[in-house]
């Protein structure tokens, strides 16, 4: 669109159904670039991704051409697809229902880049509940603690 100029970028943080710890190292590059053109089809652009083994942090700059679940519900269900059809799982692969999707200011993208690249670090200290409801807090996003994702099976 003619005179529109945007500059959003979005934290998404979502998990495997269950918190089943079962993102293998692997498979996460080919993981990467798969969740990584699904991006780029959609016309956003990928700052940083990584993973644990049973969730995800993906920083975004988005464009506002499509809806951020709109882009959830794309980025999951193509995934979860292309890990099944794939057979990385012994199991039957689900991303859990829901995701967290956090606003950042480009001045604060080189700490939010950072901290995506050192997840495995920051997880010996911080679990995945204890890190997933400081987001909401520190957003002061409201939420309801039978609704903060379940936990790791």
């Amino acid at each position: 669109m003619a005179n529109t100029y945007t500059q959003i970028h979005i934290h998404f943080v979502f998990a495997v159904k269950f918190r089943q710890a079962i993102i293998n190292k692997n498979w996460k590059p080919d993981l990467y670039k798969y969740i990584a053109g699904i991006i780029k089809n959609n016309n956003h652009k990928l700052l940083a991704i990584n993973r644990v083994s049973d969730h995800i942090h993906i920083l975004i700059g988005i464009r506002p051409v499509q809806s951020i679940s709109d882009l959830m519900k794309i980025i999951k269900q193509d995934s979860s697809k292309w890990i099944n059809s794939n057979k990385f799982s012994q199991f039957h692969f689900e991303w859990q229902e829901g995701y967290g999707a956090f606003s950042y200011s480009k001045s604060q993208l080189s700490t939010v880049v950072n901290y995506i690249e050192n997840q495995e670090l920051h997880h010996q200290k911080k679990t995945f509940r204890e890190e997933y409801i400081d987001f909401l807090e520190k957003f002061e996003v409201d939420y309801d603690e039978k609704f903060i994702f379940k936990e790791l099976i």
